[in-house]
């Protein structure tokens, strides 16, 4: 597969836009980066990049070429995965990007048995809320919760988060446990927003409708971006919310959050995650 790099350079390249970049993600030499791309533009016998002091931009046949690139090699990572069992040690300097909650109750607890089986890998992991930029801030991959929205990337969905409607018992006790969907708004009650980006449109109260799941928009002051705060706020008593059990279920067991919402899907909605 070592006549591939080439190719996986002038992918990094083109989507950083950028040789420095490119290098620095590669971790390889910028002087490297330059000539296996244009040693790929001659086999190739055409030019895939438009080169300014200032830019990097693909040509006509540049896009052509990187959309097919992208399609091989991401053949080349499923043919690799059919064979890799779990005696294959991995090696290199793999940087992933994890919700921080994921990252707080399953991923890093699992991690010493991990890097024992593989002692060459170097990880370097980030714990962040917001959806990173895996080509402009140099991730390997990235764990994320709820639908892909961007078709640019490559997913694959790897199970399942159990989902919980919650508050505060000194909440529910001032405006009353909803029992329909009419309660939420008969009883006036408030949701904790929760977007990655503040100043986005809330994404609504989710609720099981069919075989699908429609949003109900209500009322909030407070629009929060991180996990932490995000259950912050409902150990606050500033409103309702909905998160996975696994991250907020230490407060289910302590009676610091209780369910709401009991007649429709309070902990039976499923979010992928990928």
């Amino acid at each position: 597969m070592q006549n591939l790099e080439p190719i996986l350079i002038f992918i990094t390249v083109a989507e950083m836009g950028s040789f420095t970049r490119a290098a620095d993600s590669l971790g390889i030499q910028k002087g490297r980066a330059s000539t296996a791309v244009r040693k790929l533009e001659e086999d190739l016998g055409v030019r895939l990049l438009h080169r300014t002091t200032r830019s990097v931009q693909l040509t006509e046949d540049g896009r052509a070429f990187h959309s097919r690139a992208r399609d091989l090699l991401a053949e080349v990572d499923d043919l690799h995965s059919m064979f890799a069992g779990d005696h294959v040690a991995l090696r290199g300097r793999l940087r992933v990007d994890l919700p921080t909650e994921v990252a707080r109750t399953t991923i890093v607890p699992a991690l010493p048995d991990f890097m024992e089986a593989h002692p060459e890998l170097e990880l370097e992991i980030s714990s962040t809320d917001r959806q990173v930029d895996l080509v402009q801030e140099g991730f390997d991959c990235v764990l994320r919760l709820g639908a892909v929205r961007d078709e640019t990337l490559i997913a694959r969905p790897i199970g399942m988060l159990r989902m919980v409607n919650a508050a505060s018992p000194a909440y529910l006790a001032h405006y009353g446990v909803p029992q329909s969907l009419e309660d939420l708004q008969r009883q006036k009650h408030r949701t904790i927003h929760f977007s990655t980006m503040l100043g986005a449109r809330p994404h609504g109260w989710e609720y099981p409708d069919g075989n699908s799941y429609a949003t109900l928009q209500l009322p909030g002051a407070l629009h929060v971006n991180g996990a932490q705060t995000y259950d912050a706020a409902a150990l606050a008593g500033l409103g309702l919310i909905q998160a996975p059990l696994l991250g907020i279920g230490q407060y289910f067991r302590s009676g610091a959050l209780v369910g709401s919402c009991p007649i429709f899907a309070a902990g039976r909605f499923p979010s992928p995650l990928s």
